[in-house]
């Protein structure tokens, strides 16, 4: 799931708290892994756009629907 001591971003650190995985972000975004791991920890990592989107529209169907951008992402 995450490594110990691994530095998070917001949105691997919001993940960890509702006890979900990159792999099953990646399986909900069908975005390839090597992205999902630099966004959960890389903190300098600049998604795009669209990239975002697909993740936001994940967490407000699973997670909250409620969800801010501002939540997960450093913008």
């Amino acid at each position: 799931m995450f490594g110990i001591g691994k530095p998070l971003t917001k949105l691997g650190k919001k993940l960890k708290k509702e006890g979900k995985s990159n792999k099953w972000l990646q399986e909900k975004t069908n975005l390839n892994k090597n992205t999902i791991t630099q966004l959960t920890s890389n903190k300098d990592y600049e998604p795009k756009q669209q990239t975002i989107k697909k993740i936001m529209d994940v967490i407000r169907k699973e997670i909250d629907k409620n969800a801010k951008s501002d939540d997960y992402f450093d913008l």
